[in-house]
């Protein structure tokens, strides 16, 4: 699906035009992959460990931790009342 980065936008490829340009900018789109150019066919777990760098953000673990604690007491108040 083409991506143009100054427009963070996704296209259809019918709406580029001619030269396989933005219409909105008028800068080359990236072309992407659906795999980012890895094929699927060899991966090894090596391999995806180093290229998924990204964590979670400090906000979603805050979210998890809290919904832990909230399922948690809610069993423990079905013992206690």
């Amino acid at each position: 699906m083409p991506w143009c980065e100054p427009c963070a936008k996704y296209f259809a490829p019918t709406a580029l035009t001619t030269d396989g340009a933005c219409p909105m900018c008028g800068k080359p789109v990236d072309l992407a992959t659906s795999s980012r150019g890895k094929a699927t066919d060899n991966v090894s777990l090596r391999d995806l460990q180093r290229m998924s760098g990204d964590k979670a953000p400090w906000h979603f673990k805050l979210l998890m931790a809290m919904l832990v604690l909230y399922l948690g007491w809610r069993v423990i108040a079905v013992f206690v009342d």
